[in-house]
C-alpha cells in the first residue's frame, strides 16, 4: 500500500496520520490499518525507520520528512501513532526539532519509554546501538527524559499490555 497523501491543500482541515514502527518491523506492521483509513479518507503516511540498526537519532529527518508531507497535504498537525521503539523516536523527533506545534497528539503503542529489561538480557542484541538505547533505564534514555519539558506530556497517549513480552516490566511503557 502507498501513503495516501493527497495533493498540497487539497485536503485541507481533515487530520492526517503519521504511522510510526517499531524495532526491527517497517512500515508493514499498519499494513491492517490502510484499507480502514483510506475508506475514510484519512490523509497517512507510514514511515521505514532506516537504516535498522542505528542511533534512534538518526531517523528524525525521516520523521520530519514525514510530519512535513502531512501537514503540507491537510493544513494541520498530524496524530502520529507510533509502536514501541516508534514511540522512543516520535520522542528524539520533538525534542530535536522543537516540534511540539506540529502535532496534535502522539499514541504510542507499547513503547518502552523508560526501557526494557529486554534490551539488557539479550545478548546477542546487546551490540545495536538502538538495542543498547532501549535498555531498562538506559542513561540515553534517563537524559531523553531529563531534557522534555513537563507539558510535552500531555500530547502522549501511551497504551500497554501487561502480557508484552518485549517491553518489561509494562510500567516502563
Amino acid at each position: 500500500f502507498p501513503d495516501q497523501i493527497p495533493a498540497a491543500n487539497a485536503r485541507q482541515g481533515a487530520r492526517g496520520i503519521v504511522l510510526v514502527h517499531g524495532f526491527l518491523c517497517n512500515r508493514a506492521v499498519w499494513t491492517h490499518w490502510f484499507p480502514t483509513l483510506e475508506a475514510r479518507q484519512v490523509p497517512y503516511c507510514a514511515v521505514n525507520l532506516e537504516p535498522l540498526f542505528c542511533s534512534i537519532e538518526d531517523y528524525v529527518p525521516i520523521l520530519d520528512a514525514a510530519v512535513r508531507r502531512i501537514e503540507a497535504a491537510t493544513g494541520l498537525a498530524p496524530l502520529i501513532v507510533c509502536h514501541s521503539m516508534g514511540g522512543l523516536a516520535v520522542r528524539v523527533w520533538l525534542q530535536a526539532m522543537g516540534a511540539d506545534q506540529r502535532v496534535c497528539r502522539v499514541v504510542t503503542i507499547g513503547t518502552p519509554h523508560r526501557g526494557t529489561v529486554m534490551g539488557s538480557e539479550l545478548p546477542r542484541l546487546s551490540w545495536l546501538i538502538n538495542a543498547q538505547q532501549m535498555r531498562y533505564m538506559s542513561p540515553w534514555l534517563v537524559a531523553l527524559a531529563r531534557q522534555e519539558p513537563a507539558d510535552r506530556r500531555r500530547k502522549f497517549l501511551c497504551y500497554y499490555s501487561n502480557c508484552d513480552n518485549i517491553v518489561a516490566p509494562a510500567s516502563t511503557a
